[in-house]
C-alpha cells in the first residue's frame, strides 16, 4: 500500500512539472515556430541556423529549464550513423557549472535520443573543465551521460 501511495504521488508531481514545464516554454516560444521546427527533418537543416532551434524544440521539460535559466545548447560535431544523426554538445550560457545539469545533461540526451533522426547524444569533454573538482566527480558519477573529446574523436574520424 505505502509503495503505491508514493507511485501515485510521485506520478502526479511528475505530471505537474510537465504541465509546469511546458506552460513555461508555452510562454516564451511561438507555438507555430516550434512546431515548423519540430517537423523540420534535421538532416535539412544540420549545417543551417535552424538547426539548434530545431533540436530545442525536440526537447520536453528540460527546455523550460534550459531556457528559464539563461542556458542553451551548443553543438560540438555531427556525424551521420547509419542515417542518423550522432551529436556532441555543449552546454552553454548559466547552465554551465550549474548543480543542476547532471539532469538538464540526461534530459537533453533521453529527448533527443527519443527522436528518430537522432541515433545518439553524447556531451563534449570540455564541459567537465567548467566543473569544479566535486561537481566533476558527481556528474561522471551520477550524470547517465557520455562525455568525448571531440578533437580526439574529430581526428580519429
Amino acid at each position: 500500500m505505502d509503495d503505491d501511495l508514493v507511485a501515485k504521488y510521485a506520478a502526479e508531481a511528475k505530471a505537474a512539472m510537465e504541465a509546469e514545464a511546458t506552460r513555461r516554454v508555452e510562454e516564451t516560444t511561438d507555438p507555430q515556430e516550434e512546431k515548423r521546427l519540430r517537423n523540420l527533418s534535421l538532416h535539412d537543416v544540420v549545417e543551417t541556423i535552424h538547426f539548434i532551434p530545431a533540436l530545442l524544440a525536440r526537447l520536453g521539460a528540460v527546455r523550460a529549464a534550459l531556457d528559464g535559466h539563461g542556458g542553451g545548447i551548443a553543438v560540438s560535431s555531427v556525424d551521420v550513423a547509419d542515417a542518423r544523426l550522432d551529436l556532441v554538445l555543449d552546454l552553454t550560457g548559466a547552465c554551465l557549472s550549474c548543480g543542476a545539469a547532471p539532469g538538464t545533461l540526461e534530459g537533453v540526451k533521453s529527448d533527443l535520443e527519443s527522436d528518430d533522426e537522432v541515433e545518439r547524444v553524447r556531451f563534449s569533454s570540455a564541459l567537465l573543465d567548467t566543473f569544479d573538482d566535486l561537481g566533476r566527480e558527481f556528474i561522471l558519477a551520477h550524470g547517465k551521460v557520455d562525455f568525448v573529446d571531440v578533437t580526439t574523436e574529430a581526428t580519429e574520424a
